[in-house]
C-alpha cells in the first residue's frame, strides 16, 4: 500500500534550504541553466516531522511545465518512503504566485501524443498531492478541458450544477469566494510581509504533527478511496483500514495515554 501524507498548501517561501534537502534536477522546463525547480526541506526542532516543498519556477510563475512536475513526482516519490515526514506543506518561491496552472507555452510545442502523456501524469501527480484547493478552472477560456481531474474533483466538492458553472465559464475565484464555496479550508487576510497563507499553512501542520501518523494516514486513505466509490464500498474501505490500525503501537499507546491522563507519545508504528 502507498504510503499517504497529509498535505498542507502554503505560498510564500523565505528560509533557506537545510542540509538535510533532497537533489533534484538543475534544469529549466524552457531548456535553459537554472536551479531545480522543487526543493525539499526537512523542519527540525519542535517542527521536525513537517518538510516543505518550494516550488520555484519564477519565469513561468510556477506554471506546471514537464520538469516542474518530473521533479515534484520524483520528491513525492522518494518522501513517501520517509518514515519521518508527517505532513507536507507546499510553499512557492514567486512572490503573489502559488501556480499558474498547466504551462501553455509549453503545451502548444507539444505533439497530440505528448499532451496526452502529460495530462495522464498531471493526473497522478494531483492524486499524490490530494489536493482540492482550486482558484478557478480557467481551461475552456484557452479551448481546453481540465485535465488533471477537475472535471471529478470539482463535482464532489461542489455538486454539479456548481462544478459546471464554473468549469463552463471559465471563472475565476478569490480566496474568499474560494473559501465561501468551500474550495479552500481557510482564507486570511495578507500581512505586511506577504506570507499569512505560509503562517496559517505552518499553524495547521502544527495541529496535526502530535496526532498519530498511521491513524492520520489510514484516515486519509479511507476518506479518499471512499469518496470513489458507493457507500457501502466506502464503509467496507474503512473497515480494511481501521483494521489495518488495531495492531499498532500508537493505538494501545493512545488508549493508555487516555487511561493515566496524560500526552501520548506516538511512533509511527
Amino acid at each position: 500500500m502507498l504510503r499517504s501524507l497529509p498535505r498542507v498548501l502554503s505560498r510564500a517561501w523565505h528560509a533557506p534550504l537545510s542540509r538535510g534537502s533532497l537533489p533534484t534536477r538543475g534544469c529549466a522546463s524552457d531548456g535553459t541553466a537554472a536551479g531545480p525547480e522543487i526543493q525539499v526541506r526537512a523542519l527540525d526542532g519542535p517542527d521536525k516531522g513537517i518538510t516543505e516543498i518550494l516550488m520555484n519556477r519564477p519565469h513561468a510563475r510556477n506554471s506546471l511545465g514537464k520538469v516542474l512536475v518530473s521533479e515534484l513526482l520524483e520528491a513525492l516519490a522518494r518522501l513517501r518512503e520517509d518514515q519521518q515526514v508527517r505532513v507536507l506543506l507546499f510553499r512557492s518561491g514567486v512572490k503573489g504566485v502559488f501556480c499558474a496552472g498547466a504551462d501553455l507555452k509549453e503545451r502548444e510545442q507539444m505533439s497530440e501524443a505528448e499532451v496526452g502523456i502529460f495530462v495522464q501524469r498531471l493526473r497522478g501527480m494531483m492524486d499524490e498531492i490530494a489536493s482540492t484547493a482550486v482558484m478557478g478552472l480557467i481551461e475552456t477560456t484557452r479551448g481546453l478541458l481540465p485535465g488533471a481531474g477537475g472535471t471529478q474533483r470539482l463535482p464532489r466538492c461542489l455538486g454539479v450544477a456548481l462544478a459546471k458553472e464554473l468549469i463552463f465559464t471559465g471563472r475565476r475565484l478569490s480566496g474568499v469566494q474560494a473559501h465561501q464555496l468551500g474550495l479552500v479550508n481557510h482564507a486570511v487576510d495578507q500581512n505586511e510581509e506577504g506570507d499569512a497563507a505560509y503562517h496559517r499553512a505552518c499553524a495547521l501542520a502544527r495541529e496535526i504533527l502530535p496526532q498519530a501518523p498511521i491513524a492520520v494516514r489510514l484516515g486519509k486513505i479511507a476518506i479518499n478511496r471512499g469518496m470513489e466509490v458507493d457507500i457501502a464500498s466506502g464503509m467496507a474501505i474503512e473497515g480494511i483500514c481501521y483494521a489495518q490500525n488495531i495492531p499498532t503501537k500508537d493505538r494501545l499507546e493512545g488508549m493508555a495515554a487516555f487511561r493515566e491522563k496524560r500526552p501520548p507519545r506516538f511512533v509511527g508504528k
